[in-house]
């Protein structure tokens, strides 16, 4: 794993070495062990290109610095991840009659783009994104995995491309200005996320997962080699044995990522997905797993003695950390930085110093992540369900009476609140959005004036595709617009303490299994993650398989209310701080009085403005 960055710019630039520089630099925690570099004008002498890389040494130890040069093709990569078919692939390779000198995939990625093309994309099957350069062609391509599991960063002004896969590197190129999206923003607000592939900088976007990028004669082309799993209708051939095809399936996503030449081990929150993903790592290990958990003092937020059952079971070398809302304020600017965001989810904090922990010992862990998206286990897949009978118009009057009962919920009841609205809603999208937003269209106009006129910037991927199943346009919006946000936080949260994080359950082949599944497998009355349990039911010990899904949750509401309430305040309380430049104030102090006093759960709420306060702070964003 590591980090990269680069640019194609019109005509010559003198320090064109120094700045692809300054952009690594910026990465340094995404790769510690090693850094290189390839400028080149193009042939016609019209461009001047820059490649740029940041390593992390978990495989080919020896043989794996980059950027790194075909020698027949002269195509130049650098890239970030790993291609879990890389045996398979270079043996397929060489019998095509390529000789491969380490035992880097970074040669197999270079050999199958020889060979295959841009097309070369389709078999690799793995988490990765990457730059390429290619010489005779005079042609850049861009690339990211089938789900999303790396991040890459697009900017394009002038002539210029840059990339990379953290916002801050484009910034430290220089001669940008960087500037807050009021759509993005709005978005941030209504949902509690910006839709892919936008981010809070105008100008800058992502690739979206499962595409890759053209950049030939000045010209920039964007291509979906592969659309959300759920997009598509499941394929009338079934499959004989639901069950053992799956378990089958995510046993070898787990063998294939515990593939490494450093020391590795897993997060292990308790919960079904991390205890699975642990359970099969021991079939594959000759010796104890390294496990690692993070919980609160508060025990109804903690699942420690979960995590603890497990590790026993399994006879895991575990390592728990408990965290307090000290641990909070001291490391949220930092993530802030690192993400390049306002940190969405209090959750990351916890995942963000438990991986600092973790890189005392390992440089690798595999994680539950993305299991929710892929299995539909959110409350909004349950509750679209109910949302699907206004197709029949029965419950309409009934759901608004609902809504509107809701809207002054005391605290304690946010959850009911945002059910009852979002299913009041007639759009899909704009349902599914309420279902994991901070507050509703109509909070937020209340909110703020200026951005009552802004409307969320909802990527057309993410629109549900009509099938008449009511989950999997909810899955399909999922794979589409939340999932790619999440994974990308998770890389670069793991990335911040500089170790890699695999996902299993984000193997293509098995979301494309469980997409040809009927939904039952998935959900079965209000029974979640079905076909996983059943796979479970016989490795994991019964209170855990029949254990019910609980988010990951930060007692945010207890700490603004105690510990955090000074800290909030300094911040949005400052002369000339964001908050106060985009919400009326009184209705910020009605906010944080409700919230102090019991009264209204704004937890959410407090926590983004909070962050956004932090964030602009930290870059200097004009609005």
């Amino acid at each position: 794993m590591s980090g990269v960055a680069g640019f194609i710019l019109s005509g010559q630039l003198p320090d064109a070495g120094h700045r692809l520089k300054a952009m690594t630099d910026r990465i340094r925690h995404r790769g510690p062990d090693g850094e290189g570099f390839f400028v080149r004008s193009s042939a016609d002498g019209r461009h001047t290109i820059g490649l740029g890389h940041r390593r992390l040494t978990v495989l080919d130890l020896a043989g794996g610095d980059q950027p790194i040069t075909h020698p027949l093709s002269g195509v130049t990569l650098v890239i970030n991840g790993e291609i879990y078919n890389c045996t398979e692939l270079r043996t397929e390779l060489e019998a095509k009659g390529y000789r491969f000198h380490t035992g880097a995939d970074t040669e197999v990625v270079l050999s199958a783009y020889t060979e295959w093309g841009p097309g070369c994309v389709e078999r690799l099957l793995g988490t990765y994104s990457f730059a390429l350069w290619d010489d005779r062609r005079q042609r850049l391509m861009l690339a990211r995995d089938h789900l999303g599991k790396k991040p890459l960063f697009i900017h394009e002004q002038g002539g210029r491309l840059l990339f990379a896969s953290e916002i801050k590197a484009i910034l430290a190129f220089g001669d940008i200005a960087p500037t807050l999206d009021p759509a993005a923003l709005a978005d941030f607000f209504v949902s509690g996320d910006v839709a892919a592939p936008f981010t809070l900088f105008a100008g800058i976007r992502k690739l979206m997962p499962g595409s890759y990028a053209i950049w030939q004669g000045g010209h920039l082309t964007e291509t979906t080699f592969c659309p959300p799993p759920h997009g598509e209708p499941p394929p009338l051939a079934p499959v004989t044995d639901p069950v053992a095809a799956f378990a089958a399936r995510l046993d070898e996503a787990v063998r294939r990522r515990m593939v490494a030449d450093a020391p590795f081990g897993a997060f292990l929150s308790g919960g079904l997905d991390s205890s699975a993903i642990v359970a099969l790592m021991s079939r594959h290990s000759a010796q104890p797993i390294n496990t690692f958990s993070v919980g609160f003092r508060e025990a109804q937020y903690s699942e420690l003695p979960y995590a603890a059952m497990i590790a026993q079971r399994f006879r895991t070398n575990h390592t728990a950390l408990t965290i307090t809302a000290d641990d909070l304020m001291q490391h949220v600017a930092t993530l802030i930085d690192r993400e390049d965001a306002p940190v969405a989810e209090a959750a990351s904090l916890p995942i963000y110093l438990i991986a600092r922990e973790a890189a005392k010992s390992v440089k690798m862990v595999l994680t539950g992540d993305g299991s929710d998206q892929l299995f539909g286990a959110y409350p909004m897949d349950t509750g679209e369900r109910f949302a699907a009978l206004d197709r029949r118009e029965v419950l309409d009057n009934a759901r608004d009476r609902a809504a509107a009962a809701a809207i002054d919920s005391p605290h304690g009841f946010r959850r009911v609140k945002l059910l009852a609205t979002s299913l009041a809603r007639r759009d899909p999208v704009d349902r599914m959005a309420r279902f994991v937003g901070a507050l509703t269209h109509a909070e937020h106009d209340k909110l703020s004036s200026e951005m009552s006129k802004q409307h969320p910037a909802h990527h057309p991927a993410a629109r549900a595709n009509g099938h008449r199943s009511a989950s999997r346009p909810v899955a399909y919006f999922d794979q589409g617009s939340r999932l790619p946000n999440l994974l990308e936080r998770g890389d670069r949260i793991t990335m911040a303490a500089s170790i890699e994080a695999r996902a299993p359950f984000m193997d293509i082949d098995l979301a494309r299994l469980l997409a040809r599944l009927p939904d039952a497998w998935r959900i079965r009355g209000l029974a979640q993650k079905s076909i996983l349990r059943r796979a479970m039911e016989n490795i994991l010990p019964q209170s855990i398989v029949e254990r019910p899904r609980l988010p990951f949750r930060v007692p945010i509401n207890e700490w603004c209310r105690g510990p955090m309430r000074s800290f909030v305040h300094e911040l949005l309380d400052a002369p000339g701080s964001l908050a106060q430049a985009l919400c009326d104030r009184a209705t910020i102090d009605r906010t944080l009085r409700e919230q102090e006093s019991g009264r209204r759960d704004h937890g959410k709420l407090v926590w983004m403005l909070l962050n956004l306060e932090l964030f602009q702070r930290q870059f200097r964003l004009s609005y």
